[in-house]
């Protein structure tokens, strides 16, 4: 992340903030004294001009009952840009060999290595 997505990201998320602790109704000292930050702290975040940790992101989310994609700005397609790709279902015949391998001794494991990569030669 470049410097002008760390600022986007700090102004996003103290404006995201702002908004769920108002809408809260609590003030920034209420606010920094649930998530055990100083309330000095707390401004500069909810004022765009620092980024807080993972752990006090996840009490600030806690605190405000507000989503962390709500305060990242990610919206739903943001999120599956950024999910894992899916990964596909194997085939029945290779779970079945799978299952297969996995109650073989050590010593056909090996027999059944040889066979294979000859195979795949």
């Amino acid at each position: 992340m470049d410097e002008d997505d760390n600022g986007k990201l700090k102004r996003v998320l103290g404006g995201a903030l702002l908004l769920a602790r108002e809408n809260s109704g609590l003030t920034q000292v209420e606010v920094a004294s649930h998530v055990g930050i100083a309330s000095a702290v707390y401004g500069r975040i909810e004022r765009g001009q620092m980024l807080p940790s993972v752990p006090t992101l996840c009490r600030l989310c806690m605190t405000l009952k507000v989503s962390s994609d709500v305060l990242l700005g990610l919206d739903a397609a943001e999120r599956e840009a950024l999910a894992a790709p899916p990964v596909p279902e194997a085939p029945p015949e290779l779970r079945r060999l799978a299952a297969l391998v996995r109650t073989l001794s050590p010593s056909s494991l090996r027999m059944l290595t040889a066979v294979a990569t000859a195979v795949g030669k």
